[in-house]
C-alpha cells in the first residue's frame, strides 16, 4: 500500500507514516505473517485498524517487531518480552511509550516492498544477473519468495538496474556493496547514537519519567530527518570530491604525457638556436 497517514498535532510523530497490509508489515519487519498474528494473539502488537474487511498496520508496528526480534536474537524468550512489554504498558502511558519505541525503532524509509519476479529482474540486469542471485540475496537487496523475489528498496533496485544499462556489470555493483556496506553500517550507528544521546542521562535498566517521555519523542522526530541530511551532504561533499581527485589525477596524466611527448619531440630536433648565437 502507498498511502501515507499522518499523526495528530499533539502525537510526537508528527512525520508521515507508512501504513502496511500484513504481508507488507512482515517484509519490512523481517518476520512472517505467522509470527504477526502470534504476537498479535500474547498481546505483544496492537491489533490493526481495520477498514472493512482489511486490517491495516503503521510504522509503531514495525517498531514493535523489530524490538521483539532484537530481543528474541539476544536470547530472550517471548514470555521474557511478554513480561516486560507488560511492565512498560502498565507503568507509563501506553501512547507516550509506543511514541518513544517509533521515534528510535521506526523506519528511516517511506519505501515499500515491490515484487519481481525472475523475468522482470533478468530484463532490468540482463540474462546473466541470474548468476549473481545468491549473493543479491546474501546482502538483502532481495529476498526470495517461491518464484518471485522482493525489494525492501526497490529506488536502490532501479538504480542498479539503471547503472548496469550504463554498461556498469551488476558484478562490480555487488563488489561496491559489499566494500561499502561496513562504513554506512559505522556512519548510521554514530548517527543513531547521536540522535537519541537525551537518553543517556536516564539509568540504562529504567526508562525515562512519564512525564519526559512526549519532549524526548519531540526531539528524537526533529533530529531523525537532521541526520539523514547530515548523511546525504557529507555523501555528496565525498562523491566531488574522489570524482574532482579522479578528474585531476586524469588531465595530470595527460598533461604528463603531452610535456614527455614534447620533450622527446624537442630533443630530437637540431639545436639552431646555439648556430644563430655564432652567427
Amino acid at each position: 500500500m502507498s498511502k501515507q497517514t499522518h499523526s495528530t498535532p499533539d502525537e510526537a510523530a508528527a512525520d508521515s507514516r507508512n501504513e502496511y497490509t500484513v504481508d507488507e508489515l512482515a517484509r519490512v519487519s523481517d518476520t512472517t505473517v505467522r509470527n504477526v498474528r502470534a504476537y498479535q494473539d500474547r498481546g505483544l502488537l496492537a491489533p490493526p485498524e481495520k477498514r472493512g474487511r482489511v486490517g491495516i498496520y503503521d510504522d509503531t508496528h514495525v517498531a514493535r517487531l523489530k524490538l521483539i526480534n532484537h530481543l528474541l536474537a539476544r536470547g530472550y524468550t517471548l514470555s521474557n518480552i511478554q513480561d516486560l512489554i507488560k511492565a512498560i504498558d502498565e507503568g507509563h502511558d501506553l501512547r507516550s511509550i509506543l511514541g518513544l519505541e517509533n521515534a528510535i525503532g521506526g523506519r528511516w524509509s517511506h519505501e515499500l516492498p515491490k515484487t519481481y519476479s525472475l523475468a522482470a529482474l533478468a530484463q532490468m540486469f540482463g540474462p546473466q544477473a541470474t548468476t549473481q542471485l545468491s549473493r543479491v540475496t546474501e546482502l538483502g537487496l532481495l529476498e526470495r519468495h517461491g518464484l518471485s523475489f522482493v525489494a525492501k528498496s526497490p529506488a536502490l533496485l532501479e538504480a542498479a538496474a539503471a547503472m548496469t544499462k550504463e554498461g556498469i556489470p551488476p558484478r562490480e555493483l555487488l563488489d561496491v556493496i559489499s566494500l561499502a556496506r561496513p562504513h554506512f553500517d559505522a556512519i548510521a550507528r554514530l548517527l543513531v547514537d547521536l540522535v537519541v544521546k537525551r537518553l543517556d542521562r536516564y539509568d540504562a535498566g529504567t526508562l525515562p519519567p512519564a512525564t519526559d517521555v512526549p519532549e524526548l519523542v519531540d526531539a528524537i522526530w526533529r533530529l531523525r530527518p537532521l541526520a539523514a541530511v547530515f548523511v546525504e551532504g557529507e555523501t555528496n561533499r565525498a562523491l566531488e570530491t574522489a570524482a574532482g581527485a579522479y578528474l585531476g589525477g586524469r588531465v595530470a596524466t595527460i598533461l604528463d604525457k603531452k610535456l614527455s611527448d614534447e620533450a622527446a619531440r624537442q630533443s630530437g630536433t637540431p639545436d639552431t638556436q646555439g648556430d644563430d648565437d655564432k652567427a
